[in-house]
């Protein structure tokens, strides 16, 4: 049941208040000083609006206007403070099933032997994994030379699925695949994680990766484990590299450089991690048999006794107050004919 407990979640604001003192002084000091101007040498102060075209303000005039957007001002610095009231104590959910996904974003993903290109049916993956997905945790790695996380690991999918559209191997400024970085970034992540969940990781490539070490890292991760899962993409024929500005990327003797799916080299690098391989495909085979592979957890996903307190938020009071006290100042005046 909520409980309340109103406070402030900012009070350092209210030290703005004070910014109402020096404002009050210069209109003490300007209004005193307008009083002992020069004009009043030549006129009195009853034939001064004629003058001069103008009308002082009273002092009860200038005072009421300085306490009324003063009355603003306050309204502004509440709402900007925070008042809060009103919790609850929602219980932590820790999933036990994580899968961060290591997408290779380089040159040869734009190759086109499977449609509409390699890079397009590995959005397509990642896709059906989101929208499939019932009890894993995903998070996503972009890596050509360098890895970019676009999202730790995390039950907000939706979030994933909104950035896949923007994935494109422009995102790389240098070409190559470098996989060893983004499996340091992999294991930072999911190092962090508790040690009886299920840790996994899914290499989305064409398994154009020249890197020496590569099995014997993959092999250090399984043994602690963390399981490394495959997902080839494109055919072992291949077809020919398109280059950024057009065309074909072209070798030492001048011919387009092929690029095919690499199978041999992802197959080991599957069986080493003691994950599984697969080729990606249009059914759903696939993206079903890695998302069992990777629900392998011993501690189920329930809630823990951990809890967090969740404050109603009621900033927007005080600022629909000010925005009614300020809208009778756009009010239009009539036109004096």
């Amino acid at each position: 049941m909520p409980e309340t407990g109103f406070h402030f979640e900012q009070p350092g604001w209210f030290w703005a208040l004070l910014a109402l003192i020096p404002v009050a002084v210069w209109l003490w000091r300007s209004s005193a000083k307008a009083a002992r101007g020069p004009i009043h040498r030549y006129a009195d102060p009853h034939l001064l609006p004629h003058l001069t075209g103008t009308r002082a303000l009273k002092a009860t005039e200038r005072w009421g206007r300085f306490l009324r957007w003063s009355g603003l001002w306050a309204l502004l610095i509440v709402a900007m403070a925070g008042p809060r009231w009103d919790y609850e104590d929602i219980r932590l959910f820790h999933p036990g099933n994580n899968l961060l996904i290591l997408l290779d974003i380089s040159r040869s993903m734009q190759v086109d032997d499977v449609a509409p290109s390699r890079l397009g049916r590995a959005r397509q993956e990642i896709q059906d994994l989101i929208l499939q997905n019932r009890q894993v945790r995903l998070g996503l790695i972009a890596f050509a030379s360098v890895p970019h996380v676009l999202s730790p690991i995390t039950e907000d999918t939706y979030t994933i699925l909104n950035s896949l559209p923007a994935l494109s191997t422009d995102l790389a400024r240098l070409q190559g695949s470098r996989l060893h970085q983004a499996l340091d970034r992999a294991e930072n992540l999911l190092g962090s994680l508790p040690e009886d969940s299920a840790r996994s990781i899914l290499l989305i490539s064409d398994g154009d990766l020249d890197e020496p070490g590569l099995t014997a890292r993959i092999e250090k991760l399984a043994g602690q484990g963390i399981r490394f899962h495959v997902l080839g993409i494109g055919t072992e024929e291949g077809a020919r590299v398109p280059a950024q500005q057009g065309g074909w990327i072209l070798d030492r003797t001048g011919q387009p450089v092929l690029s095919a799916l690499n199978k041999t080299l992802l197959e080991e690098l599957a069986e080493v991690g003691q994950g599984i391989y697969q080729v990606a495909d249009y059914r759903d085979d696939d993206t079903q048999e890695i998302l069992e592979a990777a629900a392998i957890t011993r501690l189920p996903p329930e809630a823990s006794d951990e809890r967090t307190r969740i404050w109603n938020e009621r900033f927007y009071l005080p600022l629909l107050l000010l925005a009614a006290l300020l809208l009778p100042n756009f009010r239009g005046r009539r036109r004096m004919r």
